[in-house]
């Protein structure tokens, strides 16, 4: 469904975020295996090929401006295949590259722009567990911690109210967030 006024797409989609180590994609492959449809971490997914071809994450992300925004037009061409009236669950999504865009001290607009475009029926934030470091993820705790608010600024910024998800293992966190659709 569409609304004219602010041409956003209203969907029955789900988002999956918070700051890096907060245990979404275990949910996601969770919500998977149960047969529900969803969408893997875009970036993580992009490293991974780019990685299995030889470049070095220094390389990859060696113009954050080029990088952040291939991962934004990618979230977006996603979207615009998929159908608002599905239930689907996201591994972050478009509202948290305005988080990152920050971050790399970038300016948001675009992404905050985009963001207004689709509504999602529920956004999940995930309480972060310990950190844990691996060759994708480029941040420290110190990172994680202030990526992690700024997810949540974005979304707010947004209008959305936040379903925290607090730490539990992943059955049960997959059980909260199915209970709460």
């Amino acid at each position: 469904m569409m609304d004219k006024k602010t041409h956003r797409r209203f969907t029955k989609w789900s988002v999956i975020t918070g700051a890096p180590c907060s245990g979404k994609t275990a949910v996601i492959h969770m919500l998977e295996q149960r047969g529900y449809q969803v969408v893997h971490e875009v970036a993580r997914a992009y490293i991974d090929r780019e990685l299995a071809k030889g470049r070095s994450l220094s390389d990859i992300k060696a113009n954050e401006w080029v990088f952040e925004r291939h991962i934004l037009l990618e979230k977006i061409k996603i979207e615009a295949r998929l159908s608002p009236d599905e239930v689907i669950f996201f591994d972050r999504a478009v509202p948290d590259s305005i988080a990152y865009y920050k971050l790399n001290g970038l300016n948001p607009a675009e992404p905050f722009q985009k963001s207004r475009e689709v509504r999602y029926q529920n956004v999940f934030l995930f309480e972060r567990l310990s950190f844990l470091a691996d060759p994708v993820r480029s941040e420290d705790e110190k990172t994680a911690h202030q990526l992690g608010q700024l997810i949540e600024e974005s979304y707010r910024s947004l209008g959305y109210d936040l379903i925290h998800v607090p730490l539990l293992n992943v059955e049960k966190r997959t059980a909260f967030v199915l209970k709460h659709l």
